[in-house]
């Protein structure tokens, strides 16, 4: 019976607040998508998180051989670097191949503002297993305020870091929404480039701690700030293409 409450325990505390995230995006969407397809976007994204956690292990395994990324960080920088990056690089290619899967490959991807609500959502479902991942070891050791505390920073720090490096992938698809292939590829690709950076710059600040971490925070919530702004423009791209009918 304890392992059922704990397993639901961190359920709830893991999926409950990225569906509380989840509704405040979707009222971005004038149009809104089909509820299943939103669904689906947020159940691939918690699938996802399996093929990030066994390609990180892989990782840890032959480059960092065993030894802990914040030992790696302040020994051997440039390693360490190295895997924050492959770190972040796997993450962000999991959450896009979830949120294509689901989303961005079916008709209902109509219009400019479409990838980033897949984009998000996804993110939001792969948000919601790894918090519940973080949540449940602490409870499982009966570390309750630990896993209390774990849930709420994840909730305004990691959480958001998953939203806003999904929507700026999101954001560069959006706005060559009605380009050609070939310049949807080069910016596919610049928001994978800009999404890693800001993952990676995210990760080096929170292994750093200290005063890094408020700085990892900020970053990531100005980041946010931004992805909201630039939703409106997104919809005026919409917009535009209408008027001119």
């Amino acid at each position: 019976m304890h392992i059922f409450n704990t397993v639901l325990l961190a359920v709830l505390g893991g999926i409950l607040p990225a569906l509380a995230w989840l509704s405040f995006w979707l009222r971005e969407d004038t149009h809104p998508e089909p509820t299943k397809l939103i669904f689906k976007s947020f159940f691939y994204g918690m699938c996802a998180v399996p093929f990030a956690l066994v390609f990180q292990f892989l990782i840890n395994y032959f480059v960092l051989q065993e030894k802990g990324i914040e030992y790696t960080f302040f020994t051997n920088y440039p390693l360490a670097l190295l895997v924050i990056v492959l770190w972040a690089a796997s993450e962000e290619y999991f959450k896009y191949k979830a949120a294509y899967l689901s989303g961005l490959k079916t008709r209902h991807n109509d219009e400019p503002i479409d990838p980033m609500i897949y984009m998000i959502t996804a993110a939001l479902g792969f948000a919601a297993l790894e918090n519940t991942l973080f949540i449940f070891w602490p409870l499982l050791a009966g570390e309750s305020t630990t896993a209390f505390m774990t849930g709420n920073m994840r909730f305004i720090g990691s959480t958001m870091l998953h939203v806003a490096t999904s929507a700026i992938i999101g954001l560069f698809v959006s706005f060559t929404f009605y380009k050609s292939k070939q310049i949807k590829r080069s910016h596919l690709l610049m928001g994978f480039a800009t999404a890693i950076s800001l993952h990676t710059l995210f990760n080096s600040f929170i292994i750093r701690a200290e005063e890094f971490t408020i700085v990892g925070f900020a970053s990531v919530w100005l980041t946010i700030i931004l992805i909201i702004l630039f939703f409106e423009k997104v919809k005026r791209i919409y917009i535009n293409r209408q008027s001119q009918k």
